[in-house]
């Protein structure tokens, strides 16, 4: 896990409909997944589009899952530990590593598979690279990226391939998708 937590400001309206900070402080809900070293962030989630601007509750609290509810979206952090933590995996420890975050059949890793951790979700995600590095592998072919740069992830099988001796950190804004 990064050492330096992930800082969240939410904004909000008070009684006048005037702006106001409604928080700011550390990510309230962060999920340490079965792939050791794997660190959730979750920072918001949004029920639907057009999405809603009430004051409701922290969208980010309650049940973690992997994918957006349909129709909305997710903006999450995540902490990928090196591939040294997550090429070891097994089959089945991946399997239940999808199963802990709520995607129990993103998983598409078969024997011989470019990374343990192949996944597909039915998302358009744009993934950020905030510290570190990670190669995007899918199918057929990689690429190397480094903080700064933007990747559009639009429904592929894929996986983040850390291979550094540092954590790396994304930001990902999900967005549901349909094939």
């Amino acid at each position: 896990m990064s050492d330096r937590p992930v800082r969240r400001v939410v904004t909000g309206h008070d009684e006048r409909g005037r702006a106001v900070i409604a928080s700011d402080g550390p990510a309230r809900s962060v999920l340490v997944a079965a792939v050791p070293g794997t660190v959730f962030h979750e920072i918001w989630t949004t029920e639907g589009s057009p999405a809603s601007l009430d004051d409701a509750p922290d969208a980010a609290l309650g049940a973690f899952a992997l994918e957006p509810p349909p129709h909305g979206s997710r903006i999450r952090v995540v902490d990928i530990p090196p591939d040294s933590v997550q090429a070891a995996l097994s089959h089945d420890e991946a399997a239940a590593a999808f199963a802990e975050i709520g995607a129990p059949s993103a998983g598409t890793a078969e024997p011989g598979a470019p990374h343990p951790l192949m996944h597909r979700t039915e998302t358009v995600d744009y993934g950020i690279v905030l510290e570190g590095e990670v190669w995007l592998v899918v199918d057929e072919g990689e690429v190397r990226l480094g903080p700064g740069d933007v990747v559009v992830q639009r429904g592929t099988n894929h996986a983040w391939s850390n291979r550094t001796d540092g954590v790396a950190r994304m930001a990902f804004v999900l967005l549901a998708a349909r094939r």
